[in-house]
């Protein structure tokens, strides 16, 4: 574990290990409620409704392509895919 996140701090130019530990929180939070929604019934409202705000949500971000619209891909979703949209990792990759 603590290799995996010296790795991250490098790789996204993080400042300290919070900041991995903070995105860890989000990922966790997010594919927590996708699985509580996946073991509800297919027709039942809230999975509908929050199941679609959730998706809807991830695609706002940038987090989840637009292509992949259910919340099986939810679950797959890493840390790395939260990182790559932050600013300063967008502004370390350029240059």
């Amino acid at each position: 574990r603590l290799d995996a996140e010296l790795k991250l701090l490098g790789e996204y130019g993080l400042r300290c290990k919070r900041e991995v530990w903070r995105v860890q929180l989000q990922v966790a939070k997010i594919r927590k409620s996708a699985r509580i929604l996946l073991t509800l019934d297919e027709k039942n409202p809230k999975r509908i409704f929050e199941g679609a705000a959730l998706l809807r949500r991830l695609h706002r971000y940038g987090i989840l392509p637009e292509d992949k619209n259910q919340l099986d891909y939810v679950l797959g979703l890493k840390i790395n895919d939260f990182l790559e949209r932050r600013l300063q990792t967008r502004v370390l990759k350029l240059g």
